[in-house]
């Protein structure tokens, strides 16, 4: 493949240097490494990142802790106002900055411009909700014993928040800890994934900009993994919020301490067609999306598709003729749907999970081969449920196709999984699609559309082995917020 296309995000050849920030400024570790960020489709090193020391997150968390009570007094139009430059300025750098991201990752270009729009929804919607932390006021007279007695209710932000994120979408998947941490006036030191930490770094160079932040209200710090643990155990932090694996979020869940934990953790999501809705062709688009968006490197990927009988030769045999034109390559590329994967090694497992399925009884109908990072859409029918491929998540674009005959068979075949991000069901019954709503075992079930598509203003989040609490903006502010209440006994004094 022709890796000579003028991508480089450097300059003479030099990897362009980042800074990492303390206290809301940008600096150089004191300790002299250096992570290297290389360009998952050529394969260069296009960037360096200085690694924060132990002493660098001592600073960093120092300085979060002596912010919280300035940002706690920040007044809702301030913390809108600074939500609203970084609107304003990844507004301006969009292109930019699906560049970075695209090369940093591997997502096709036209998969990072929209992400970046989708960080800045998710910021706007913040800015909003900034100016809508109600409380209330409530009758405590519920007895002669409290006579002449009412309460007040206000939420307080939590205090100093630690973020742990993912590389699949290094932007938007920071935005939804950032935004919110700002919109209730929570301080926060945030670990970007080291695959892919060049976004939020261009984020913090935004937030650094912001002079309504008081000292130390953000950190952000590529760490080793050895000083990462801080992240998690450091009892300074009043919640951490990780997205990222099962093992590592339960993991870090049992260390955590007393700490408030948010976690969003893997999937292995269903989708069910019992109608076409609107058509075929209609279906067949979102099921693509669903099934090899960003490689299938995603929470919500549709892993397992479902179609009822009447409709299932239809539905395979257009789906493996959209998967045969499906453009892998280049991400660079307007036309590419799908870059590499964002390492050989990630690759590598998926195809050994392909060949596990192949080998347990699984139909191979399209795709199932490896180039490098590069594994092309995969479309296998009855992987048994012996198959890992079928029990845990496949990080990869691969789907396992089914076929059934009963409707409430489906969703309950849909729940034989410890999983429970999302689910996808296409259905024009209003009856069948609240039936699934109401026993799909997910955080969230996406009618006539396959289970990765996300609104960022929507609850997000998963059941089971999928994670606890939500993201969604307004949902994430409600974890990062502490309920008070001020209770009033009517002396009777003038």
């Amino acid at each position: 493949m022709d890796t000579q296309n003028g991508h480089s995000g450097h300059e003479n050849g030099a990897p362009k240097v980042y800074h990492l920030y303390i206290a809301n400024a940008p600096k150089d570790s004191g300790g002299g490494k250096y992570l290297e960020v290389e360009n998952k489709y050529s394969r260069k090193i296009e960037a360096k990142v200085p690694l924060a020391t132990a002493e660098d997150i001592e600073e960093a968390i120092q300085s979060c802790v002596k912010a919280a009570p300035a940002m706690a007094a920040m007044p809702s139009y301030q913390r809108k106002a600074v939500l609203k430059k970084v609107v304003t300025e990844l507004t301006r750098r969009a292109e930019e900055v699906a560049r970075v991201i695209t090369m940093e990752s591997g997502k096709a270009i036209k998969d990072a411009r929209a992400e970046v729009q989708r960080s800045i929804d998710t910021f706007e919607v913040a800015s909003e909700e900034a100016t809508r932390i109600y409380g209330e006021v409530m009758p405590l007279d519920i007895s002669s014993r409290s006579k002449g007695m009412q309460g007040i209710v206000k939420k307080f932000p939590i205090g100093p928040v630690s973020m742990v994120s993912p590389w699949n979408f290094p932007l938007n998947l920071v935005a939804h800890k950032v935004a919110p941490a700002i919109a209730v006036g929570c301080p926060f030191v945030l670990k970007p994934s080291s695959r892919t930490p060049l976004s939020a770094l261009i984020l913090g160079e935004i937030l650094a900009s912001c002079e309504e932040l008081p000292k130390g209200a953000f950190s952000i710090t590529p760490v080793s993994r050895h000083e990462a643990d801080l992240f998690t155990t450091d009892e300074r932090f009043k919640l951490l919020t990780f997205t990222g694996s099962g093992s590592a979020g339960w993991g870090m869940k049992a260390r955590a301490g007393k700490k408030k934990v948010v976690m969003e953790l893997g999937g292995n999501a269903p989708c069910i067609v019992e109608d076409l809705v609107p058509d075929l062709e209609g279906t067949v688009s979102r099921l693509m999306i669903g099934g090899f968006y960003q490689c299938g490197q995603s929470c919500i990927h549709m892993q397992r598709l479902y179609v009822r009988d009447q409709i299932y030769d239809q539905v395979r045999d257009a789906l493996i003729e959209a998967v045969k034109k499906y453009k892998v390559g280049d991400p660079f590329q307007d036309d590419t749907m799908m870059g590499p994967m964002i390492s050989e090694s990630a690759a590598e497992e998926v195809e050994r999970q392909i060949k596990d399925a192949v080998s347990k009884g699984g139909k191979l109908l399209v795709g199932g081969n490896r180039d490098g990072a590069f594994v092309y859409p995969t479309v296998i029918e009855n992987v048994p449920l012996e198959a890992e491929a079928r029990r845990e998540e496949i990080f990869g674009p691969v789907v396992l196709l089914y076929k059934y005959s009963d409707f409430k068979d489906a969703v309950s075949e849909s729940n034989n999984t410890n999983f429970g991000l999302q689910s996808g069901v296409f259905t024009s019954d209003v009856n069948k699609a609240f039936y699934a709503f109401e026993h799909m075992e997910v955080g969230g079930v996406c009618l006539n559309d396959s289970p990765s598509m996300r609104v960022d203003s929507q609850p997000y989040g998963g059941v089971k082995d999928s994670g606890i609490q939500r993201e969604g903006v307004k949902y994430a502010m409600e974890d990062m917020l502490e309920t008070k209440v001020l209770v009033m006994r009517n002396v009777g004094v003038l």
